[in-house]
């Protein structure tokens, strides 16, 4: 019997009874902190023989503590907080799980833009305090929408955006331009992507700045900013000024630098209560998206498992 360490707080925790289909393939599911904390984790890891890993870090120094594991599975589609080379050095698979959340990710994504365009939670506040007045808002459909990543998720985004009707355009360096307009949006430069845009929305992969002073400096002033992406995207403190002065009328996220962390983040100081929706990194928590992650990230376990080949391998 193999030991599968699992360390993703919603494993299992949908529709599908995964814990029992690893039993049936012979296997036996052991949980572990979220956080990757390696003075929690490093008995764990000496037993296990697979990861299905959360979105904590698998460092080279987790991996020395693991000596029978065969494979990582990343439980969602970013694998940047897995040392790839360390894996490749043990000879430890590495796969995740694309596609899994998009639809899940691309309808919070569009819940936030509506959110922040109506000012809808900042209503629901001010009318418990006893205040009706109306504060006016911006029509989706009458938005230019540019989207930063045009992945999986970026392509969903866009799908949803063409039922209201707002001039879509795109920017993804690795995409070529034909593919962008197949899906219904227009390719255009990052830079004039953030001149045009009345919206923003970001998809990349973490591991750079992409919204900084310099890029903020282009925008119309007004403009609305969306990441359900990465934190390490965006420059919070200079966000919180450019809302501050206007030059972004609000900004919405799933995310924050340190997440959970606490509330001391500068896009968390209460002077900005009316212009800054955040949600608790729950984009891609729904029901099927979790089925999704947790099942394919399962066979993939398995087939490592069975000397197989795995369906996601992520190469380096």
């Amino acid at each position: 019997m193999a030991v599968i360490l699992v360390t993703s707080r919603s494993f299992s925790d949908g529709d599908l009874d995964l814990v029992g289909r690893a039993a049936d393939a012979g296997h036996r599911i052991m949980r572990g902190p979220a956080h990757h904390d390696l003075t929690e984790l490093r008995a764990l890891l000496h037993g296990a023989d697979a990861w299905i890993a959360g979105t904590g870090p698998v460092t080279d120094e987790h991996l020395s503590a693991a000596p029978r594991l065969k494979v990582i599975a990343r439980y969602g589609v970013g694998y940047e907080s897995v040392d790839l080379e360390a894996a490749a050095r043990r000879g430890i698979q590495v796969t995740n799980t694309p596609g899994a959340n998009a639809a899940a990710v691309a309808d919070h994504t569009i819940g936030l833009m509506l959110a922040a365009l109506r000012s809808i939670p900042d209503g629901d506040r001010r009318v418990r305090d006893g205040d009706w007045s109306v504060r006016r808002g911006r029509e989706l459909g009458a938005a230019t929408v540019g989207i930063v990543g045009f992945g999986r998720i970026g392509h969903a985004v866009a799908r949803r955006l063409s039922g209201f009707g707002p001039r879509i355009i795109a920017s993804d360096p690795f995409l070529p331009a034909e593919r962008v307009r197949e899906a219904g949006a227009e390719p255009v430069d990052l830079d004039d992507l953030f001149r045009v845009a009345d919206v923003i929305t970001l998809h990349a992969p973490g591991g750079r700045r992409l919204v900084d002073a310099a890029r903020l400096a282009g925008v119309r002033p007004g403009t609305v900013l969306v990441n359900t992406a990465r934190p390490d995207l965006i420059e919070e403190s200079t966000v919180a000024n450019a809302l501050r002065d206007g030059t972004l009328a609000a900004f919405a996220a799933d995310t924050l630098d340190g997440d959970t962390a606490g509330s001391a983040g500068p896009l968390l100081d209460p002077g900005l209560r009316d212009r800054v929706i955040v949600t608790p990194h729950l984009a891609a928590q729904t029901t099927q998206a979790v089925d999704n992650m947790g099942r394919m990230s399962l066979e993939d376990v398995i087939a490592v498992l069975r000397g197989e080949a795995p369906a996601h391998a992520v190469t380096h």
